[in-house]
């Protein structure tokens, strides 16, 4: 809930609209707006050069300012900001407004319009002003609000309601687009109009005790208990309620990608990632559990493959989730509850009082006959650099408190099947938008917000060509930014589809790609930068890396053939993946019969 501007703000007798803006940020405590600067946003620029108490982050393309408001917020859990210009700079935002959006991040988006006057209004022609462009209009559809200001006595309001839903119910990305005339119009803000909050918040959701102890009943009679955890659980700041849960009932636990650092890989009851590039003991576990409780998790189909009915089938499903649109979407449920999800496993530990239910040993080390049979990762000391491997000995390196930013493609997903995550340390990236380049800026942005941490970038190779300009950014603000960079020498992922359905033929993964030297891209930068290609290498280059308190660029040159397995294909149950196992001993691992088609 956004309280009303402090009285400081509101004493002052008159002062431009872009002060004000800038003044308000201050007061919600943001220390930093990410941004290209723009004509039309000059203003606001020379608002926050008039002040010291918040900060203009400047990177070297838009999208990477959207980008870095995203890790800024995610890694402190306060709103991100990021402001661009009219025209390209406000389309330039969009690839991170979509991320905000599809993985519930409280982001404002600024953006510059052309002054009022310049409007196009209904006139029948494209444009008026120069640069003129309907943003409002084109992001909408990825918003939670979306305002072009024009009366600047309702800065206030628009201001505050843009901020309280940023937070309110599930959290998401607000956008204010602010014409240059409007920007410097002087307000007096003891008469500013503001936004009235709801007296019933959209978070205060009446759930029966009765339900309660349907789940605990349900609970109790199972055998085979599985929680399934996603991002959900972040946002709503759940997780010591989590650990008080599992604590009580030891029921293990799987995620969802973006649900991975939400309970310390050391926990004995954490099992993995499920899905289509889940670990595959994690995903026999959900496939023969009896009981099945998601936690904020959307259930799309990289989790329970591409038919939905064969998920969890001989589950009772309780799914739990703030937005009541994702309830009953894709997976039709036992029980459905629509709650914030921090308040939900409150209320859930209260009524299960000083239970703790302690019976599902044997399925426990059942889960663990699976986890031996098919370890995510396989030691490898000499020879060719195994991803997997790879990612299991990074995870001895990384400092208590590390954040990891990862990028989308084969690099994520070798991530998050073998990377481990202590209690403290954090695993960003993009789930519903995903888009490739987006670890670096993120991380740039994690940094902004806690400094005194270690932040890891890893990334592929064409990932990372999506915004490696922002080095400089890196370079410039002296960011203790560590970059791995997984150099497969092709789009991997597309690649690995083309190989299972296209009989490889390579058309713009390998054919038409190329790459830089990365080494000495990154030392053009002023950057330090080495690369290693074999096994044996690891330890002491992860050594170097991370004895250096500077940014450095590591690249890690892997085969063109290094794929990403275990995988799911289309049609098959989450317990079928590639490649595929004898019949029998996949029989051998269900404890329910097999789907028909396998």
């Amino acid at each position: 809930m956004t309280p009303p501007p402090k009285k400081c703000l509101l004493s002052i007798n008159k002062m431009k609209i872009s002060d004000y803006i800038i003044s308000f940020l201050v007061q919600e405590k943001i220390n930093f707006l990410f941004e290209i600067c723009g004509g039309v946003t000059t203003h606001l620029l020379d608002s926050i050069y008039l002040q010291k108490k918040l900060s203009a982050v400047s990177t070297h393309h838009e999208q990477a300012a959207a980008m870095a408001a995203e890790g800024y917020a995610r890694i402190n859990r306060k709103m991100g900001v990021a402001m661009a210009t009219s025209g390209p700079g406000a389309t330039n935002l969009i690839t991170g407004i979509g991320s905000c959006f599809f993985d519930s991040v409280p982001a404002l988006f600024i953006t510059g319009q052309v002054n009022t006057y310049e409007f196009k209004l209904d006139k029948p022609v494209r444009q008026v002003g120069f640069q003129e462009t309907k943003i409002v209009q084109i992001v909408k559809p990825l918003m939670k609000y979306a305002v072009r200001v024009t009366n600047p006595h309702k800065i206030r309001y628009h201001l505050e309601k843009a901020v309280y839903l940023a937070h309110s119910g599930r959290p998401g990305p607000v956008l204010l687009d602010l014409p240059m005339n409007i920007q410097r119009q002087e307000i007096k803000p003891s008469v500013l109009e503001a936004f009235p909050i709801p007296q019933n918040p959209q978070s205060e959701f009446k759930i029966k005790t009765s339900t309660y102890k349907t789940i605990i009943k349900l609970l109790k009679n199972s055998h085979r208990p599985v929680i399934l955890v996603g991002g959900g659980v972040r946002t709503a700041g759940a997780e010591s309620e989590l650990v008080k849960l599992i604590k009580k009932i030891q029921v293990p636990v799987v995620t969802s990608l973006m649900g991975i650092d939400a309970l310390s890989h050391d926990s004995p009851l954490h099992v993995g990632m499920i899905g289509t590039y889940g670990n595959r003991y994690a995903n026999l576990a959900v496939a023969n559990a009896d009981f099945l409780l998601v936690l904020g998790s959307r259930l799309d189909t990289r989790q329970t493959g591409t038919k939905p009915k064969t998920f969890a089938r001989a589950a009772k499903i309780i799914h739990v989730d703030v937005d009541p649109q994702e309830l009953d979407n894709k997976v039709k449920t036992y029980l459905a509850i629509q709650a914030d999800l921090k308040d939900f496993l409150i209320a859930l530990n209260e009524n299960l009082a000083n239970d703790k239910i302690d019976k599902f040993k044997p399925w426990l080390d059942q889960i663990s006959i699976y986890k031996k049979r098919y370890p995510s990762f396989v030691t490898k000391n000499m020879g060719q650099i195994n991803p997997n491997d790879l990612m299991n000995r990074l995870s001895s390196y990384l400092p208590t408190d590390g954040v990891v930013s990862v990028d989308v493609g084969q690099n994520q997903m070798w991530a998050a099947q073998s990377l481990k995550i202590g209690s403290k340390q954090r695993f960003l990236t993009q789930g519903g938008m995903a888009a490739l380049g987006s670890a670096l800026p993120m991380a740039i942005g994690a940094s902004f917000a806690n400094p005194h941490r270690t932040i890891v970038v890893i990334a592929g190779d064409g990932g990372f060509q999506f915004s490696l300009q922002e080095l400089e950014t890196i370079k410039h603000y002296n960011l203790p930014i560590k970059i791995i960079l997984l150099n497969n020498h092709c789009y991997g992922m597309v690649k690995q589809f083309q190989e299972q359905y296209f009989a490889g033929r390579f058309q713009s993964t390998v054919l038409g790609y190329s790459a830089p030297d990365f080494v000495k891209v990154a030392k053009a930068f002023g950057l330090k930068a080495f690369k290693i290609s074999r096994s044996q290498q690891i330890e002491i280059a992860l050594g170097e890396l991370f004895n250096d308190k500077q940014s450095q660029l590591l690249e890690i040159d892997l085969s063109s053939s290094c794929q990403t397995w275990p995988k799911l294909s289309v049609d098959q149950p989450i317990e079928n993946q590639d490649p595929l196992l004898p019949k029998k001993e996949l029989q051998s691992n269900m404890l329910i019969p097999l789907v028909n088609s396998v």
